[in-house]
């Protein structure tokens, strides 16, 4: 889609630029553009997208920390994959 066809934001910004924007400081940008953006189910899907996706890593992450030796090997790999994630989301939006 086009980012003509996806309506207009509340922020003014072109639709895929505001759902790109969502990913840009994890959940933190999630959660401002979902309490910003009132019109626009594109942005607020990416915004959503972005609070879930976030606070899961984040979540795994702790949780990791806490498991021994396969935890702490894990971790690192966890990193990457969510670098890869949060520059995938980015792209797609």
């Amino acid at each position: 889609m086009e980012g003509n066809d996806l309506g207009k934001t509340s922020t003014g910004l072109n639709p895929t630029v505001a759902g790109l924007l969502c990913y840009l400081l994890g959940f933190v940008s999630g959660v401002l553009f979902l309490l910003i953006e009132k019109e626009n189910r594109f942005v607020r899907f990416h915004a959503m997208q972005s609070i879930f996706t976030f606070i899961f890593f984040f979540v795994v992450n702790i949780a990791l920390h806490f498991i021994p030796f396969i935890g702490w090997v894990i971790i690192p790999i966890l990193g990457i994959v969510s670098l890869v994630v949060w520059i995938l989301l980015m792209v797609k939006a």
